[in-house]
């Protein structure tokens, strides 16, 4: 396994991998890996002839006052984590490497980001411009076929989708579905700051998701909804949203229509904030009569 960091080594490991016709994969991740990120590795290792995995901590997707200082790091178990998962190549620049002085240019996604995570009141204002601009960085210097990310972040592979598509990138965003601890709690980098007591907590976060989906189909959505937050309020858990919404489009979903409707759920459990959604398929909606 090569461990790059410079933009100029990615760059002439991927000419060199054009001349034999590889296909290739991308993860990005930030590092502090777990058991989803391994899924991905895996999925990018048999669909892909070499897989690279960026491991980067994005200052630029961070608040003032959020975590990038305390966010978790460990580079060498890292690199052991990919090097088993058969990672062929890891890109982990520096800050300066992928900022440096003048840096001038983001990239944002109307429409999708001003809802749930994002900017419509001020929650995270920065953070998919963040997300966005070095996503299209990664996509241009890999220039991958594939690129494999969680559904645990719904909103977030929604934007990626739109800007792929959008600015002309050749690769394909793929998604992978959410892996989840034995008592439902999406994996997450974040779940180490959670204390045992929280741990437990942050259980109800995937239960709350449960009992909307299995109220929709005879109470509708507005009361599947309620049935959800009061799931999370009996654990002690206020919600920063829970809102249904259309995937693809994000717009608010409705009652009744058929489609696929994304139920998704961002709340703080003892300071650490933590994000999940579920999709409510056609089929699982059987109306109540």
């Amino acid at each position: 396994m090569k461990v790059l960091r410079l933009p100029r080594e990615i760059h002439e490991a991927r000419d060199s991998l054009r001349k034999t016709s590889d296909v290739v994969g991308l993860v990005p991740t930030m590092g502090y890996l777990h058991e989803g990120h391994v899924s991905l590795l895996e999925a990018a290792r048999q669909r892909c002839d070499t897989v690279v995995m960026s491991l980067f901590v994005n200052p630029a997707q961070f608040r003032p006052g959020e975590d990038l200082d305390g966010y978790p790091r460990d580079e060498k178990r890292d690199f052991a984590i990919a090097e088993e998962a058969g990672v062929d190549i890891v890109y982990a620049p520096s800050a300066e490497e992928v900022y440096p002085a003048g840096f001038a240019t983001t990239v944002e996604v109307k429409g999708l980001t001003e809802v749930l995570c994002g900017s419509r009141d001020g929650r995270r204002p920065e953070h998919f411009a963040g997300v966005t601009t070095i996503v299209a960085k990664l996509l241009n210097a890999v220039d991958p076929d594939f690129a494999f990310f969680g559904q645990k972040d719904a909103q977030q592979a929604t934007v990626i989708g739109r800007m792929a598509e959008d600015l002309d990138f050749r690769t394909r965003i793929v998604i992978l579905p959410t892996v989840r601890e034995r008592d439902g709690l999406a994996m997450s980098s974040r779940n180490a700051y959670l204390s045992a007591p929280a741990r437990e907590k942050a259980s109800a976060i995937w239960s709350a998701l449960l009992e909307t989906e299995n109220a929709y189909p005879e109470r509708g959505l507005d009361e599947a909804l309620r049935a959800g937050v009061r799931r999370l309020e009996a654990a002690g858990i206020e919600p920063e949203y829970f809102e249904a919404r259309y995937p693809g489009t994000l717009d608010p979903a409705e009652d009744e229509t058929g489609e696929a409707i994304l139920v998704a759920v961002a709340a703080k459990v003892d300071g650490t904030r933590l994000i999940d959604n579920i999709l409510i398929e056609p089929d699982k909606q059987v109306r109540r009569k």
